[in-house]
């Protein structure tokens, strides 16, 4: 009975979280907001027009919680599943529900604050990084690049042999036309030539030989990548690292 009890308990707690989130949420909404969303390509079953600043102070309110965070999810919306994403528990966070969140993602905003507010985090963070790279669905592929640009990032601690994989892949994948992939392969690139002097020569070399691939995809990705690694801020904090 007690059992019951403090089960019973801890459903009304949820629901009451649910309740008041979804009141702010409806509260804050912002139509003009959601028109200019829409201009930068961020599409959900529903938008109420939040900025991050404002979701992330609404999380920080409720704290960690993977039970109400897998609730927000299901919610289906842009806020809803940001918020899921600042409110979950990396440390719980399984291969299946990372599997169930980015056959949803449907804009590149949600795959993006997913990827670096908890599944980046993930102990499985690097195999899908490298399984969802070889995927076809747009986003799911972006996920993964997305999760090889956090990983590479200088403050980070993967292994040396992860991002060598990684720019392997990049050179392999490099003439994907769509978008938000390609732009999601030229992040990557670029933070883990960013990374340090080693990984920055190998980024460079990388880039010039997607240079020289001739699709215009792979061009892109290549000289805008050679754009900000070859730049004199970026040498300069790399040597300065030494």
């Amino acid at each position: 009975m007690k059992k019951d009890k403090v089960k019973s308990e801890k459903k009304n707690e949820l629901y009451m979280s649910i309740t008041h989130i979804l009141n702010q949420l409806e509260k804050c909404s912002n139509p003009k907001a959601i028109e200019g969303m829409a201009r930068f390509g961020i599409h959900a079953g529903k938008i109420y027009g939040l900025t991050i600043p404002k979701l992330r102070e609404i999380a920080k309110s409720e704290g960690i919680n993977q039970q109400l965070s897998l609730e927000l999810w299901a919610e289906n919306s842009r806020e809803t599943r940001i918020l899921a994403c600042m409110t979950g528990d990396s440390n719980e966070v399984s291969e299946q529900q990372m599997e169930d969140w980015v056959k949803d993602f449907d804009s590149w905003e949600v795959c993006d604050q997913c990827i670096q507010n908890i599944f980046e985090k993930s102990k499985l963070a690097i195999s899908k990084a490298i399984e969802w790279s070889e995927r076809e669905e747009e986003f799911v592929k972006r996920a993964g690049f997305v999760l090889m640009a956090r990983l590479g990032m200088g403050s980070k601690k993967t292994e040396k042999e992860v991002l060598n994989e990684f720019l392997s892949i990049i050179l392999k994948k490099k003439d994907d036309e769509r978008n938000f992939v390609k732009k999601a392969i030229n992040w990557a690139l670029r933070q883990i030539g960013k990374r340090d002097l080693e990984f920055n020569k190998k980024a460079i070399e990388i880039a010039n030989i997607i240079k020289e691939s001739g699709s215009v995809s792979a061009r892109w990705i290549a000289n805008d990548a050679l754009r900000e690694l070859q730049s004199e801020p970026v040498q300069r904090r790399l040597n300065t690292k030494k």
